[in-house]
């Protein structure tokens, strides 16, 4: 985080990352929205599985991250953070493309293996990446000076 910030903050690059990011996300999805297909023919077909995917993952899911942000720059305020708006922002959006490869994983596991133990630990890992490298950055941006 401290080398992304030093080559200048800036929205643009907040907003690229959480595109990235959730359409990385609507990726790992598809592996298991095709299982799911597969495994209950009288169901919804593949396609709109995965518009309804799509339309969550990169329509919607940016800008519930940008509450979340929001959200966590007010509770870090309310503990003496000294960061901004946008510096939340940003440690949020790195977090969740820092973690994608876990959750591409975590994807291949639920389409290809499924429910069971695998996609349990596999799903908790990536949770837990996302969480650590997040609140990593959020610390590192909300300390004063920065």
């Amino acid at each position: 985080m401290a080398q992304h910030l030093a080559r200048g903050a800036n929205e643009s690059r907040g907003l690229a990352w959480v595109m990235i990011a959730c359409l990385l996300l609507f990726v790992a999805q598809l592996p298991k929205l095709s299982r799911d297909a597969f495994l209950n023919p009288e169901g919804p077909e593949f396609d709109a599985l995965a518009g309804g995917a799509f339309l969550g993952a990169v329509l919607i899911a940016p800008l519930l991250f940008y509450g979340l942000a929001a959200l966590s720059h007010i509770l870090a305020k309310l503990v003496g953070g000294q960061g901004t708006w946008l510096t939340a922002r940003l440690a949020l959006f790195w977090g969740l493309l820092a973690a994608t490869p876990a959750v591409l994983l975590n994807g291949l596991v639920a389409g290809f293996i499924g429910p069971g133990p695998a996609l349990t630990i596999t799903s908790v890992l990536a949770f837990a990446a996302f969480l650590f490298i997040w609140l990593s950055c959020l610390a590192y941006v909300e300390q004063p000076d920065v």
